[in-house]
């Protein structure tokens, strides 16, 4: 009886919605139930398969709307609006799509992290034994973190080649508990509430929400040819008056993106020219396939770069430990920043981390890490360009951003919500495009991980992924 009255409720408001005008609010979860007698459970059962096919949108605390008609799909470029537009004015950022708990069965192919399997568990389990047996991981150590691993990622910017910048030292890195941690601590400390940041549009949902968490203005530019271009750069320092700048110019998530040398030098002349900050977010260093990654901070002679880079995903999820390097003052008030929010980071993490970077087992795991993406990434993008996508191979990172105008031939522009809503319910989880971006999406995207799920369900993934459409 209630699945009956689940079909009835569902026909009922189908025929509501079809007869209004989008954005028409449809009668109560309350009322529903009143009329039809039916359980809260059987009505938002109704409601879920409605919210699915793209009939209605849901709003809490507001109530069920007819969702609007996505207009004919059509090949005009808008994404100069981006930077017309300047910030958008409404609501905080909610909590990502990538940390969503799903079903075993499921793929998942929305996860921001590499599979397990492509992780060296076992050299991180002895690095934590033997951590846990020095005498040392039991006293505080320094607010910035051990010198000897401060040091290690300070080489390793020296190691991924100098672009004419200075040298980095010892005492220019904080350790810092994650690069979400490391994020946040750099805008609460560059910036202050209700001050700009320009951020890269699309650009990491985490950024997004850490910078509005900071009371920050995000003020977006769009990529062009992978990367801001100088012009929409200089224009949005110029019109808003910002001085922080955050970037991924390396394996851009959710893009794939990377700067050339040619770009690189013209960002880093126009955050020169307004005496600004760059916080060069290195999140998938650890992931080239086709092409290394190059630090900007390899590229700083004044101090206009901070630098971020975590072991999180190439090490293990157990290992929160990540480093900031910046320069002068900015240093400084960052260690403040990093500090007031966690004291200091676990000294038996930094101890084991170390102890797993410092073993050349370190350097065969990345190579095989890098083989083992390039192999499947290779795989989807050849899936789903089978099935009839438009999509590009990223020089290296975890993800693939699949855009939906003119998919297979599509004569509308697909929903990505509604999308990713279908896939799920299928047994695939997405990411939306729409999570992805500081103000209105310029298009209609998914994101899918290629780093999270074997080879072997690609094909399904993508059987999904069509039906969804």
């Amino acid at each position: 009886m209630s699945d009956d009255s689940s079909d009835r409720i569902v026909r009922h408001l189908r025929s509501l919605a079809a007869s209004a005008t989008p954005g028409t609010r449809l009668p109560s979860t309350r009322e529903i139930a009143a009329k039809f007698g039916a359980g809260p459970v059987t009505v938002q059962r109704a409601l879920a398969i409605l919210v699915a096919d793209g009939v209605v949108d849901t709003r809490p605390g507001l109530g069920t709307f007819v969702r609007a008609r996505p207009a004919a799909a059509h090949a005009t470029d808008v994404a100069w609006q981006t930077a017309a537009l300047g910030p958008r004015r409404s609501g905080a950022s909610p909590v990502g799509s990538t940390l969503r708990q799903v079903p075993h069965d499921t793929i998942a192919m929305h996860s921001g992290y590499p599979d397990a399997s492509l992780l060296p568990r076992r050299e991180v389990a002895a690095a934590l034994g033997r951590a846990a047996r020095r005498e040392e991981s039991y006293r505080r150590p320094p607010v910035a973190g051990l010198p000897e691993l401060r040091a290690w990622f300070a080489g390793e910017v020296s190691e991924a080649g100098s672009d004419g910048g200075s040298a980095w030292h010892e005492s220019e890195v904080m350790i810092a508990s994650g690069g979400q941690a490391a994020l946040a601590a750099s805008f609460r400390a560059l910036a202050a509430p209700g001050e700009p940041i320009v951020m890269e549009s699309p650009t990491y949902w985490g950024a997004i929400g850490a910078a509005r968490q900071a009371g920050l203005v995000i003020v977006p530019v769009p990529r062009v040819d992978g990367a801001p271009t100088a012009t929409d750069l200089d224009a949005a320092f110029a019109s808003s008056g910002a001085r922080l700048f955050y970037a991924q110019p390396n394996y851009a998530n959710p893009t794939g993106d990377q700067w050339t040398g040619a770009q690189r030098a013209e960002i880093l002349d126009v955050v020169a020219a307004h005496r600004a900050f760059v916080i060069d977010d290195d999140w998938a260093h650890d992931f080239g396939i086709d092409r290394p990654a190059r630090p900007l901070a390899s590229a700083d002679v004044h101090g206009h770069v901070v630098y971020i880079r975590s072991l999180t995903k190439s090490m293990s999820l157990t290992m929160r430990v990540a480093a900031v390097m910046a320069r002068g003052p900015a240093r400084l008030r960052i260690e403040q920043a990093l500090a007031h929010s966690d004291l200091f980071v676990s000294p038996i993490l930094q101890a084991a981390a170390l102890d797993v970077v410092s073993r050349p087992a370190w350097r065969r795991h990345v190579k095989a890490l890098s083989r083992e993406l390039g192999e499947r990434r290779d795989a989807l993008v050849g899936a789903l360009r089978s099935a009839g996508f438009d999509v590009t191979a990223p020089g290296g990172g975890l993800h693939l951003w699949v855009r939906l105008e003119g998919a297979r031939g599509l004569d509308d522009v697909p929903d990505p919500d509604v999308v990713a809503a279908r896939a799920l319910a299928a047994g695939l989880a997405i990411s939306s495009g729409g999570e992805w971006f500081p103000a209105e999406p310029n298009g209609s995207f998914v994101r899918l991980t290629y780093g999270a799920t074997g080879v072997e369900r690609y094909d399904e993934a993508v059987r999904i992924l069509v039906e969804s459409l």
